[in-house]
This record gives structure tokens, sequence and C-alpha cells, in this order.
């Protein structure tokens, strides 16, 4: 049986909401809004969530798509397209996802650039015409 992830998966393991958040240094409270968000569908055991190795793979990718600045409609778009239409398809998604967020990320870096340009520009021109007070500052 093959996982989300493509890895061989074990049967029958469950992981509890502190094992996994210990796993990927998420919060219970993490875990939950990615629940009411419909990302995760952890088993209920008594008040208990237990989370499947699905739920676990399910849980990888969301964290990886938050570190690079994905939304969570992205993120579910990409998870839905796997339920929905299988690997390849995910994968064209993922593809086109990551694209877009790569342009948005040029384009903040364009800005920090920009910003830092402008920035060091008037810092030369308060120097030149304040050279005591650089002095005074460099002491």
């Amino acid at each position: 049986m093959t996982s989300l992830l493509g890895l061989r998966r074990p049967p029958f393991r469950t992981y509890s909401i502190t094992q996994l958040c210990r796993e990927f240094g998420a919060t219970p409270r993490a875990l939950r809004f990615y629940e009411e968000q419909g990302l995760l569908s952890p088993a209920r055991r008594d008040t208990a969530r237990v989370y499947s190795y699905r739920d676990r793979a399910r849980l990888q990718l969301i964290m990886r798509g938050r570190r690079v600045g994905l939304s969570i409609a992205e993120i579910r778009d990409i998870l839905d397209t796997y339920e929905e239409e299988g690997a390849a398809a995910q994968d064209a998604e993922a593809l086109r996802i990551h694209k877009k967020r790569v342009a948005q990320l040029e384009a903040q870096r364009q800005d920090v650039e920009d910003a830092i340009k402008a920035l060091e520009d008037a810092a030369a021109r308060l120097e030149r015409k304040y050279p005591e007070a650089v002095r005074a500052l460099d002491s």
C-alpha cells in the first residue's frame, strides 16, 4: 500500500496529537485548526484524536506548504487534487502553485532590494549633509 508521499506505509500505525506535534514542531492548536479546515480527519477514541499514517503524510505536506508560504486554500487545492485525480494531477497542481509562489517571492525580493537602495541613498545624503553627526555616531 502506498502513501500520499509515495512511501510504503505500515498498515495500522496510529499517532497521538502529542506525537505528531513533537515530530513536526506543531502545536495541538495548529492540528485542530487543520482539522477544522478539513485538511486532516483524525479518528476519535473517546475524546482523543487518533491520527492515521495518511493524516501524518497530509500533515507533512501541510507543514511543507506553510513553511514556503502557501495559504491554507492553496494547500487544500493540492491535497484535494490528490484525492480526486491522483498523484500526477496533484503534482501538476503543486507545480503550478509553487511557481506562482516563487514569482510572488521574487517580486517581494525586488521590493526589498528597492527599499534597501532607497534607504542607503537617503543615509548617504544625510551623512554628506551632517558629517558631524556621523562622527558622533562613530564615537
